[in-house]
């Protein structure tokens, strides 16, 4: 959770700014063909469709727009011609999408928000560089150096292929026990250019979602069977690769691994036709990034005996949100708003706490008086949260009561 002035990078938690973005990232792991390049097209394609752009009271904009173009392509590729993306490998890339809300007619509202823009950076790290040695110095420092760009994340998805789950139907712990034991192996690889000093990390992706990839392939699979399947499968595998996370980072009590679980499909593929509007999870990645680290991080911060300084990073752009949800302004010690000692985290508790214990009909009450104030911040937030509620219901992603 970082804030940066609008329009500019590189990404310091700790920066001075006047008018912020609430900026997330979300690093995404899965072997090769596992369909991260269709998920990503597919996500930012439907925010391009016509009903979204009329409708939501937001834009997302590709801060590249030479990247923009080319996923939209994609898209339009699956949707009018059923044409995949091209496979690509090795290609280490971050996409920075802008969520821009729409003015409404509050304008105070919109003067006080604390933040207008809400960016999502997506992390895309090669499969390959998991199952494959690297070839060469060159390529084994830029695989460090890719690593490294996507520690800022507070989320990361895990992707477990459908097809190949269908590929080893009654035989799955094959094909759970190799992914696993890859992306283990490789974090391992990692560890000593990691660690500087070997000094654990505060920064890191400490939320580990399992995530179902091509979910349509397996249609009678619900959130609950595919945790399952994987305990059952993999438990024991899940349990090593969590070890393996928290030997990385300082405050290993402060981690969530294969612990939340979500389903994801990008379209309905047919033999002669992709029915992009057939979409499954897609539309939680945003409330995933934005929401999810906020509610786990108050908790976690909280923790006893944690450092004052993972505290720190757990709870920048708290602040923030809570004041968007409950209309309350907390006075955080510390640029940026960051808690600077624990007596300020103290103070803060009992706010952060009611911030992350809005839900069901006092959620919704928000939400409806945000929308008829016209307050679109709060408006979306509000239903970012209740879309994360309705994904429960639908059984489609699972949360760590953690």
């Amino acid at each position: 959770m970082v804030f940066t002035p609008r329009g500019e990078r590189p990404y310091d938690p700790h920066m001075q700014v006047t008018k912020k973005a609430l900026e997330q990232h979300i690093a995404v792991f899965g072997e090769s063909g596992s369909g991260k390049t269709v998920m990503l097209s597919s996500f930012y394609g439907a925010t391009q469709e016509p009903q979204h752009v009329q409708k939501s009271l937001f834009h997302v904009v590709a801060d590249d727009m030479g990247q923009g173009t080319r996923l939209h392509r994609n898209y339009l590729g699956m949707r009018e011609s059923a044409r995949l993306p091209a496979i690509t490998r090795f290609a280490s890339t971050s996409y920075s999408f802008s969520v821009r809300l729409k003015d409404g007619s509050d304008a105070k509202a919109n003067k006080a928000r604390p933040f207008d823009v809400l960016r999502l950076v997506w992390h895309d790290y090669p499969g390959e560089w998991f199952e494959e040695g690297v070839s060469g110095h060159e390529e084994a420092q830029r695989r460090v150096d890719a690593f490294i760009s996507l520690l800022s994340s507070d989320v990361a998805l895990l992707l477990v292929d459908g097809q190949r789950l269908l590929d080893n139907a009654g035989q799955e712990e094959r094909y759970l026990k190799s992914l696993l034991a890859n992306f283990r192996n490789g974090l391992l690889s990692l560890k000593g250019d990691l660690l500087k000093d070997g000094k654990p990390l505060v920064d890191f992706p400490r939320i580990w979602i399992m995530a179902l990839s091509k979910s349509d392939l397996l249609p009678d699979m619900d959130v609950f069977g595919f945790r399952d399947l994987l305990v059952e499968k993999a438990g024991d595998d899940l349990v090593e690769f969590r070890e393996v996370i928290a030997g990385l980072v300082e405050a290993g009590d402060a981690l969530s691994v294969g612990e939340d679980f979500v389903l994801l499909s990008s379209a309905q593929f047919g033999a002669e036709s992709i029915e992009v509007t057939k979409r499954v999870g897609l539309e939680l990645i945003l409330p995933l990034a934005a929401m999810l680290p906020f509610e786990r991080h108050v908790r976690w911060a909280q923790l006893k005996n944690m450092p004052v300084k993972v505290a720190e990073s757990l709870l920048a752009g708290a602040g923030a949100l809570s004041e968007v949800l409950l209309g309350n302004k907390i006075k955080l010690a510390g640029p940026a708003g960051v808690l600077r000692n624990l007596v300020s985290l103290v103070l803060s508790k009992e706010v952060l706490n009611e911030a992350v214990k809005v839900t069901g009909d006092k959620l919704k009450n928000i939400n409806s008086e945000a929308m008829a104030k016209q307050n679109y911040l709060t408006a979306t937030l509000t239903r970012f949260r209740m879309d994360l509620d309705r994904g429960e219901e639908e059984k489609v992603l699972l949360r760590s009561a953690k």
